[in-house]
């Protein structure tokens, strides 16, 4: 892939992660908007945009994703993006229901298990923001790098069970972000499978 096309490509998928910033912000900006919606869906619109850009970067580092030096800019790209809209979504709770409050949010995570799973999630994805640059993975070596990378997955799965146990019984919102990452996590050992199946029958 040419170095103008690979530009060109990431400066793309910077414009679509700041897009959904980009709508909030003017929506805030709109005072009869604000003032009809309120803190509640500034919160649940940055909580949205965060599992929706962990599930793009699973897919892009996929092992069948078609263009691997792609793949390889743009998922940790979409990694901190997921980190940076997850990290706005709890400071919309600290801010505007915890009131900054630290024995309220130490109540709220021990007796509300949405909080704890969501600050479980947060806190899965911070050694991974930390360690997303090219320094990080030659300090750390591939190996180790590749291992700790592994939360990914358990912060995608903590996200949707927040996702769940925040809404009411019987809505179904996050029936379609569950599937998505049914299929991500299921594609991975079905991946490895069929690659050293491969390796075997050469």
């Amino acid at each position: 892939m040419k170095r103008t096309t690979l530009l060109a490509l990431k400066t793309l998928v910077w414009l679509a992660c700041l897009w959904p910033l980009g709508l909030l912000l003017w929506a805030q900006s709109t005072t009869n908007w604000a003032r009809t919606h309120g803190d509640h869906h500034l919160c649940h619109r940055t909580g949205h945009a965060a599992p929706a850009h962990h599930l793009a970067g699973h897919h892009a580092s996929a092992p069948s994703f078609a263009a691997p030096r792609l793949a390889h800019q743009v998922s940790p790209l979409l990694g901190l993006f997921a980190f940076f809209y997850a990290t706005l979504h709890l400071l919309t709770y600290v801010a505007l229901y915890a009131g900054f409050d630290v024995n309220a949010m130490a109540a709220d995570i021990a007796k509300r298990r949405y909080i704890t799973a969501g600050v479980t999630a947060w806190l899965l994805l911070l050694p991974l923001a930390a360690t997303s640059t090219n320094w990080a993975i030659r300090k750390l070596g591939g190996k180790r790098w590749n291992r700790l990378h592994m939360l990914v997955y358990a912060a995608a799965v903590c996200g949707v069970i927040h996702y769940w146990w925040q809404v009411k019984p019987g809505v179904l919102t996050p029936l379609a972000m569950t599937i998505v990452l049914g299929i991500l996590l299921l594609a991975r050992p079905v991946q490895a499978w069929n690659q050293r199946r491969k390796v075997h029958l050469v």
